[in-house]
This record gives structure tokens, C-alpha cells and sequence, in this order.
């Protein structure tokens, strides 16, 4: 995996780089899905649920102890009960569909999925002894290299997985910090990713096993196992800091970059959304570019920026960014600030949204979350309902008749319907350099004046008054005032 303890006997190195699922083919895994609350989308927790495996070579597995179930009677008050699942979070089963597609996504095959549901956590293995054993029997039936938790494990937790089951454990942070590892291609989103992962495995260095176990403070328990541990966190340490000061660099570069292109006026438009929503099949449907797209999540990493031109003529720069996911890792969040700053930046939001999925408020509500996060709740936003082609004829003739009134915007990035319409609505949105009406009177002489008015605006009629021509026109008021010597001033 992209963090995690490479051992040779006594000796310890880590690797921030790399991937534990790219060796000798895709790797088997388990999933391991953990719903701490009592009720998902309402229904009640039954023994059945609580004890479900869904192998896929359906393995026979000893029955869990009775620490590891959830009861459909505990002492947790309905408030609590309530405020444990929100209307828009996702249940348990598709929480495990969108890990699926991460696993995939970090080329690896799933061999078999639990889900767990318990009123709290276990402090010492999140999913109770019981429930734990039952894994390793799986693990060991169905020939898994790792096991996957959706959920995110202390190091004391990671430590205690690691010593029962039969092969490596990692949580979903360290299954996204691989992702990103993978997709990274610059050398700032190498940077990006090698601090996020540095800074998550920091804290982690006494769990990673008894050969990096911190010793106790006693006598006769200080050693060699102390001074490795301490060496190889001072050396993280010092890492993290070269790459916050390359990351500035990078931030500073950024900023004369954003300086430059400001001495030209031309707004930022950044596309936003949950990771594999199709930003940047949209991206290209929008520009006419070919950056990467996949419908593996995460595949976009580093900022995209494109020239487009709107409906009114004026000039915008279209930005493609990151995904986000349901509980991004916090690392990543500051880590990929840099990249982020396009958003920060940027006058207007595309809201790109999956029309397709059955989560999709959920999936809304997680973007908004991570854009409030960043300070760019307020900014204006167009929502695209994008995937419109997956839908059946009446639901997308629904959707259609929604964009007609405003809405919403509903298109196609893969056919192309519906881009107009955005077009359209990112110009009734946009505020920056407004659209103004004008009369204008010209010189037919002035070829290069008249050249300007029909590239960067509008011309809804035109007459010849000898040698002039007077041309009734809507464009940037920018440009407008470039030319108001040429302006009809009527009473």
C-alpha cells in the first residue's frame, strides 16, 4: 500500500511511495464495512444483518461471539439513535458500493465483504474479537492479501488487526492516500501526496508492528526497538518540513501564475464534485481538450485550466480539479491546498452531479461540505446534473423540463446534450465584467475597431450611414468602454 512498514528481520525502512497493489497483479481483498449506529435508512439491526457475510466464494465461517452483534434492544436513547444517521448519509450498503469502486480503483479484486453493525466501537479492534476471528477465516479461505475497513483505525487498533489476522490491514485513509498515489503525475501532485501520506503515518510508526513497538519506561526495557522508532520519526519529520517549503514554492508559483493571467482579465470557472461524477468528460466536452478521463475515481489530480468563450463573447478560464469523497481524509484537504486554490479563486462553481446515482443528495451534501471547509460555500454555483444519457426517457425528460426553468442544468457530457444550456447559464451566473447594451457609431475605415466588435461581442443588428456604421451591440462592458468613443449617446 502507499504507507506502510517494509521489514527485513530486525531492520525497518518506510516507504512514503509505492503501492501495495500494483505487485505480481491485482491483489484479493476483504471489505470490511462498519455501520456504528442502530438503524440504517430506518430499518431496524436484526442477528441476521449483524452476522451477514457476503463471500464470494462462500466460505463456511464459524458463527460470531455475542460481544461482536448489535441487539435490537440496547441502552443508546432515540436521540442518539437519530442523530447517528442523518437523512443524508449514505447507508451501509452503498457506503460499501462507493469502497468497492476504491478498490477497484487501486487495482485491486474483492474477494469477499463483511459488514459489521455495532451500537459503538471497540476500542481495541473496532469490529469486537468475534467478528474479528470470523475474519480471519475468510481471509485465510478465500487467499485475501489484505483486509480493507471502511472505516478509518487508530494505531492501537491497526496494531491489535495486524496481530490476529493473517494479512495486512489498512483503512480507508490509506486506501485513498494509495489512489492518489497512483494518479499523481507532476511533481507538485507527487509532492501532495507524499506529505498527505507522511503526515498520516507520523502518529502511526508504534503501531506497525512488535519490530516498531514503542519499548516501556522501565527498567531494563529501554533498547535499540526506542532509538530505531525515535530515528525514523525525526526523519519523517524533517521530510514533512522540505515538503511544506517546496509546497510553498509551489503556492507562490501559483500566485504570480493567477497574477499574470488577472493583468488580462479573465475569470476562473472551476468545476467541482464528488470523484467520478465526469468533471473532466465535461471538461473536455466544454474546451474541446483531451485530458484524462476515467471512470476510475480520483484520475484527476492536478488542476486543468482552458479558455472558453460564452453566449455573450465574454472570455472565461475553465479550471478541472480534484474529486472530492465522502470523508476525505483531512490530510489531503491541507495537503492539496495548493491544487484547491483554483477553487478558492474561481467566480463561479459548476456543481457537477451524477444524475444517475441513487445517492446523489448525499453525494451533494459532501461537496458542500468540503467547499465550506474551504470558504467557497457562498460563491456562486450552477448545478449539472450530469449522466442524463444513463437515464430512462421519462426521468430525463423530467430533468430537461427542470434546466428549462432554471433550476438546474441537466447535460450529457459524454453526447454533448445540454451544454448549451450551461453555456447559457454559467453567463446569467457570472457577474464578473456584465453584459451591457450599446449603440455604436464606426468609421468604416477602422477595420481593426470593427474586427474587435464581432469577435468579442454581440451584434444584433447593423446599418451604413454613408461612411459609417452604426451597430446595435451586447458585450463585456469592459470592452464596451474601450470603444465608448465610438458610443451613440442618445437622449
Amino acid at each position: 500500500m502507499a504507507v506502510e512498514a517494509n521489514r527485513t528481520g530486525d531492520r525497518s525502512s518506510f516507504s512514503a511511495h509505492g503501492s501495495g497493489l500494483e505487485s505480481g497483479g491485482p491483489e484479493r481483498a476483504v471489505l470490511v464495512g462498519v455501520d456504528l449506529g442502530l438503524r440504517s435508512r430506518g430499518k431496524p439491526v436484526t442477528q441476521t444483518d449483524a452476522r451477514r457475510a457476503m463471500a464470494h466464494t462462500e466460505p463456511d465461517v464459524p458463527d460470531s461471539r455475542d460481544d461482536e452483534a448489535t441487539p435490537p434492544e440496547t441502552g443508546v436513547s432515540p436521540a442518539r439513535a437519530a442523530w447517528s444517521r442523518s437523512p443524508t448519509e449514505l447507508d451501509v450498503e452503498e457506503s460499501l458500493a462507493e469502497f468497492r469502486e476504491l478498490v477497484a480503483s487501486a487495482g485491486g479484486v474483492v474477494a469477499a465483504e463483511i459488514l459489521q453493525r455495532r451500537a459503538k466501537p471497540d476500542p481495541a479492534t473496532l469490529i469486537g474479537s468475534g467478528k474479528v476471528e470470523e475474519i480471519a477465516g475468510i481471509a485465510a479461505s478465500t487467499g485475501a492479501d489484505l483486509v480493507l475497513f471502511d472505516h478509518d483505525l487508530t494505531p492501537t487498533q491497526l496494531r491489535n488487526l495486524e496481530a490476529v489476522l493473517p494479512c495486512r490491514v489498512l483503512d480507508r485513509t490509506q486506501l485513498i492516500l494509495d489512489i492518489f498515489a497512483r494518479h499523481a503525475r507532476t511533481s507538485e501532485g507527487l509532492l501532495q501526496v507524499e506529505l498527505a501520506q507522511l503526515e498520516y503515518l507520523l502518529p502511526r510508526l508504534s503501531g506497525k508492528g512488535k519490530a516498531m513497538s514503542q519499548l516501556g519506561g522501565g527498567i531494563g526495557t529501554r533498547g535499540p526497538g526506542e532509538t530505531k522508532l525515535e530515528t525514523d520519526r525525526r526523519g519523517i519529520k524533517r521530510r514533512i518540513y522540505r515538503l511544506k517549503i517546496e509546497l510553498d514554492a509551489v503556492r507562490r508559483v501559483r500566485k504570480q501564475q493567477r497574477q499574470r493571467r488577472e493583468s488580462v482579465p479573465a475569470p476562473t470557472v472551476a468545476l467541482v464534485g464528488y470523484t467520478n461524477a465526469g468533471k473532466s468528460t465535461l471538461f473536455n466536452q466544454l474546451t474541446g481538450a483531451a485530458v484524462l478521463q476515467s471512470p476510475k475515481m480520483f484520475a484527476t489530480l492536478d488542476p486543468k485550466l482552458r479558455a472558453i468563450e460564452l453566449p455573450s463573447r465574454r472570455k472565461v478560464l475553465l479550471s478541472d480539479t480534484v474529486g472530492f469523497i465522502r470523508n476525505l481524509p483531512h490530510t489531503l484537504v491541507t495537503s492539496f491546498r495548493a491544487t484547491l486554490e483554483e477553487v478558492a479563486q474561481a467566480v463561479v462553481l459548476l456543481h457537477v452531479r451524477d444524475a444517475a446515482s441513487t445517492y446523489g443528495e448525499e453525494q451533494k451534501t459532501q461537496v458542500e461540505r468540503v467547499l465550506d471547509e474551504l470558504d467557497c460555500l457562498a460563491k456562486p454555483r450552477v448545478e449539472v446534473l450530469n449522466k442524463i444519457d444513463l437515464l430512462g426517457e421519462h426521468e430525463r425528460v423530467g430533468l430537461l423540463k427542470r434546466s428549462e426553468a432554471g433550476a438546474e442544468v441537466a447535460v450529457s457530457a459524454r453526447t454533448g446534450e445540454g451544454v448549451e444550456a450551461l453555456f447559457t447559464a454559467i453567463d446569467r451566473v457570472l457577474h464578473f465584467d456584465p453584459v451591457i447594451d450599446a449603440t455604436l457609431r464606426v468609421p468604416q475605415q477602422e477595420g481593426a475597431v470593427l474586427a474587435a466588435i464581432e469577435a468579442g461581442m454581440v451584434v444584433h443588428s447593423r446599418e451604413y450611414e454613408g461612411n459609417l456604421v452604426r451597430l446595435t451591440v451586447s458585450g463585456p462592458a469592459a470592452l464596451v468602454g474601450r470603444l465608448r468613443q465610438y458610443r451613440l449617446r442618445e437622449e
